[in-house]
């Protein structure tokens, strides 16, 4: 029978995209692992891989719609020996609806020779989450292998792109007996979860009826600005913040930049092989601090404290309707001058929007610098599941006091925001005094 495709979850957020481009067209043969499409997130524009192998059949969504649904039917797949014809557009589910309002005929999924005795399901088995809540990535088919023959899929591990399950790895669950479902939890009172979400906004009366109707224009929200709005939301109503600033001077650090960037080697056409900025140093000493105060290294959950063993340092990178935060991963161990060349690949590519999943999610920690901006001093919102941020301010001449004696440095200011669940005063002043032991003694940062 023919096989759904439907509308990837491309991340834990994403709840729409827009189908860009496809790379495949009805009567192509495609294999698991084959690119089928491009896919505009609210933070990038991805691959789609296939997960099953097969002919397309038909395609649902035409390339350039936007606001496609996750888990929307957007093509059909059609297994060897079959033929559009085989395609039901008659009955099953009830359709899905596409952005422009036409309804799509859902489409019966294969059933697969491993179902035992089941009767197939025409309903579309959801997205399983795991404890923490983040959703277990896996194709349809799977999903509703898995319902069918009683299999848990967060005791599976998946061998499809991404580490997706797929059919085969619910196949090798039933001949192994592996991955039984255990019986399911009540669900909690819808009333409790209403309570317990984040306040609405003004809606667009109210907030309009305050203007005159020639004084303005709308424009919407597109998705990058609504998951920023979310996510933030979430994280002032839900995270108690606590905020701690030190002032920091910068002359060595600016000296030993220099140095560093004249002893840089060339290419035969004279370009350096790295050039630092302060903010690549600025990542080091957090992460440097990190290592040297892992209390602080954390995140927190209802149930344990999440001690992480490196430090994973996200930069935010202002993009066209929003920001980004790539990440450098176990940023303590990396060199500056690695630290300059993954920052200016990742901030390229997060322009153009580019950047996979894996290089802006997670983390233990993030960067906000605003100096290059003249803000002299600020404080940042956390990103969960950080407990920590550090905001920087713009390095400039200040009066100060050294040995008694008046004298003029270049000065930093930064505010460390902190989650007080697990990341109290006197453990971020502690983290924040030995930053600026790095960012004072850059040396330091090279042994």
């Amino acid at each position: 029978m023919p096989i759904n495709i439907t509308m990837p979850a491309l991340s834990p957020t994403m709840e729409e995209g827009n189908l860009a481009k496809w790379l495949v067209k009805e009567g192509d043969q495609v294999s698991a692992g084959d690119v089928i499409a491009e896919i505009e997130t609210d933070k990038a524009t991805m691959e789609v891989e296939a997960v099953d192998e097969g002919t397309v059949g038909k395609i649902v969504v035409p390339a350039g719609t936007a606001g496609v649904k996750v888990n929307e039917l957007i093509a059909v797949l059609l297994e060897d020996g079959e033929d559009a014809s085989a395609i039901d557009t008659s009955g099953g589910s009830a359709p899905a609806e596409k952005s422009g309002g036409d309804k799509v005929p859902a489409v019966p999924e294969s059933s697969s020779a491993i179902e035992v005795g089941a009767k197939a399901a025409t309903d579309p088995v959801p997205a399983p989450k795991n404890a923490d809540g983040d959703r277990i990535f896996s194709s349809p088919l799977a999903r509703r292998l898995a319902k069918l023959n009683g299999l848990d899929l967060k005791a599976l591990s998946g061998s499809g792109p991404h580490g997706r399950i797929v059919k085969r790895d619910i196949e090798e669950a039933l001949a192994a007996g592996t991955g039984k479902a255990a019986p399911a939890a009540a669900e909690a009172p819808k009333a409790a979860a209403a309570a317990s979400a984040p306040a609405a906004g003004p809606s667009a009366d109210q907030v309009l009826k305050l203007f005159d109707k020639d004084s303005y224009e709308l424009v919407p929200h597109d998705g990058m600005r609504k998951t920023i709005a979310k996510r933030l939301t979430e994280s002032k109503q839900t995270i108690p913040h606590f905020y701690v600033s030190v002032d920091c001077e910068l002359d060595a650090l600016l000296a030993l930049r220099t140095q560093l960037n004249d002893a840089a080697a060339k290419d035969k056409e004279g370009k350096p092989a790295y050039k630092l900025s302060v903010n690549d140093m600025t990542i080091k000493a957090l992460a440097l601090a990190l290592r040297d105060v892992p209390n602080a290294n954390v995140s927190w959950t209802d149930e344990n404290m999440v001690m992480h063993k490196h430090a994973d340092v996200g930069v935010a990178v202002s993009i066209p309707g929003g920001l980004i935060t790539p990440i450098i991963r176990r940023a303590e161990e990396k060199p500056l001058s690695v630290i300059s060349n993954e920052m200016k690949d990742y901030g390229k590519r997060a322009k153009e929007r580019k950047l996979k999943p894996e290089e802006y999610q997670g983390g233990t920690t993030a960067v906000s610098n605003m100096g290059m901006m003249g803000v002299k001093n600020f404080s940042a919102v956390v990103n969960p599941p950080h407990a920590t941020i550090l905001a920087v301010g713009a390095g400039e001449k200040r009066p100060v006091v050294k040995n008694g004696e008046l004298a003029v440095a270049t000065v930093m200011s930064v505010t460390l925001s902190t989650d007080h669940r697990c990341v109290d005063g006197a453990l971020g002043a502690e983290l924040l005094a030995a930053f600026k032991g790095y960012i004072e003694n850059p040396m330091s940062m090279l042994v």
